[in-house]
């Protein structure tokens, strides 16, 4: 389980390595242009119940760390996923459940 952090917060919100690798792939190419966005993830179990949602933009700390020593595999479908969610209004929503429960490979779009 990694790590971000955001902002001057010490407490980091925990994210399984597999996503968060994906999530600093798509925060780190929007920030690099400059490109804002909001980022929302689920309150952790044993807390309270809802959502949390931060304005991600260039000017604000933010630092990945994850458990791994080694570089998680990327999957080019779901980076797309993200990247459009990044764009769209609702900005870059997480499901954790879906990371931890299903295979990766899963996790691409359905085509219609």
């Amino acid at each position: 389980m990694g790590s971000l952090y955001y902002g001057d917060t010490t407490e980091p919100f925990e994210i399984p390595d597999r996503l968060l690798a994906h999530v600093k792939v798509v925060a780190a190419t929007k920030l690099r242009r400059g490109e804002s966005f909001t980022l929302t993830w689920p309150h952790s179990p044993g807390s309270a119940i809802g959502t949390t949602t931060v304005w991600m933009q260039p000017a604000i700390p933010l630092r990945f760390v994850f458990a791994g020593a080694e570089a998680e595999k990327l999957d080019p479908m779901m980076l797309k996923r993200l990247a459009v969610g990044a764009n769209g209004s609702r900005g870059l929503v997480l499901d954790l459940a879906d990371w931890e429960e299903r295979p990766l490979l899963a996790l691409a779009p359905a085509s219609a």
